[in-house]
């Protein structure tokens, strides 16, 4: 698989100065971790979950996660675990169809075990399990029975925990919260792929919930906690992890009360239409937020739609100006530090400050390209996005 696949050659040939390079499921975690992407959510329950997979790994999807627990009620578990046994098993009858990289979010550890146990043969097709509610005191056992299941299956199998507890969200228990989860995850750190960001169960514990003109980061009590995730876990000393952007939650359009945050300008008279669509789909919102992602040193994004993923796709291309400051940085003549005007002749490049981004951008260049010099994030949305 690989990102922007299901475009003609063509087209990429036309978008990319590099193409973005293919991976599989059985990749260095470093490079998977990265590739993520829009991890898109979809509920164990569908009865035609097999085909929805099919469907959206044809569109672009490279990672989805098949949801155990809050997406689907309580009293749907049960029936929700033999579905997902019986889709697996109709996914391993189609050995043409290009899968994304599979999750499962569970509810307690025991269904990590039973689940492996239950697959069988078709647990080949899973990539690991995504931790609800993830401590110190709840995360160890999830990851015990990640080891149980991998040694009986012989499959590596990931983690991703997502960081979602009141704990961590009150001030008085956040420090004592973040390192105990620091602690459990450099243990277990060969298993642990990326941590993930529960914003919505952050909001839900003081009554909250972002308009769709309201970024994660307007919500002050929750940019607190993104802060301190990524000063704790998303380090580039080589401690840190991977740490992926919050879910956008909207994708209907709702009456405003602020002006669309699109500048024109980018949008030749050509690509009119395409602001609008992304304007009444209230994606101009989930532009932004993507946008504060990066800044905030977040990678990827949890999506709850399937037309969101070539919006958080387009925009995790590297540009070619990020590609040659990031080239420039790295250059081998350049290792003992300096500082000089880049390529673009508009910024200035410090090598040694400089070289944990550029090392950051070249991996990201890896798994989602370069974009030709002429080419933007318009062009690469009219490119992905669904014609309607």
């Amino acid at each position: 698989m690989r990102h922007f696949g299901h475009l003609a050659p063509e087209a990429r040939s036309e978008l990319f100065h590099r193409e973005p390079q293919e991976f599989t499921a059985d990749s260095p975690a470093r490079m998977l971790a990265v590739a993520l992407g829009a991890t898109l959510y979809s509920p164990a329950t569908r009865p035609q979950l097999a085909d929805d997979v099919v469907k959206q790994a044809a569109r672009g999807v490279v990672s989805m996660v098949l949801c155990l627990e809050d997406s689907i009620d309580d009293r749907d578990v049960v029936a929700g675990e033999a579905n997902l046994v019986r889709q697996f098993a109709d996914l391993a009858t189609r050995p043409e169809a290009a899968l994304p990289l599979l999750f499962i979010r569970v509810r307690t550890p025991a269904q990590i075990t039973d689940l492996v146990t239950r697959l069988g043969r078709t647990v080949e097709l899973l990539s690991g399990f995504v931790l609800p509610k993830f401590t110190e005191e709840t995360g160890v056992p999830f990851l015990e029975a990640m080891a149980h299941a991998e040694a009986a299956s012989g499959r590596r199998l990931f983690a991703m925990p997502v960081l979602e507890s009141p704990q961590l969200l009150h001030l008085e228990s956040r420090v004592e919260t973040l390192y105990g989860i620091s602690r459990t995850v450099d243990k277990y750190r060969e298993r642990v792929l990326a941590l993930r960001l529960g914003v919505t169960d952050f909001c839900s514990s003081y009554g909250l919930r972002r308009a769709p003109a309201m970024t994660a980061y307007d919500v002050q009590i929750v940019a607190s906690v993104i802060a301190d995730v990524v000063n704790v876990l998303g380090r580039a000393d080589g401690s840190g992890f991977t740490v992926t952007g919050p879910v956008w939650e909207y994708f209907r359009h709702h009456e405003r009360m602020f002006k669309p945050q699109l500048r024109r300008s980018p949008f030749t008279p050509e690509a009119e239409d395409l602001r609008d669509t992304l304007i009444e789909r209230d994606m101009d919102g989930l532009l932004r937020e993507i946008e504060l992602d990066r800044a905030n040193g977040l990678q990827g994004k949890t999506c709850i739609h399937p037309t969101h993923v070539p919006v958080v796709h387009a925009l995790s291309v590297v540009t070619h100006e990020e590609f040659c400051d990031a080239a420039d940085i790295l250059d081998e003549d350049r290792s003992g530090g300096g500082v000089m005007r880049s390529a673009y002749t508009n910024k200035m490049n410090e090598v040694k400050p400089h070289r944990a981004w550029a090392e950051r951008t070249m991996r990201r260049a890896e798994v989602f390209g370069v974009a030709q010099e002429d080419i933007g994030f318009v062009e690469l949305l009219a490119a992905s996005l669904p014609q309607s």
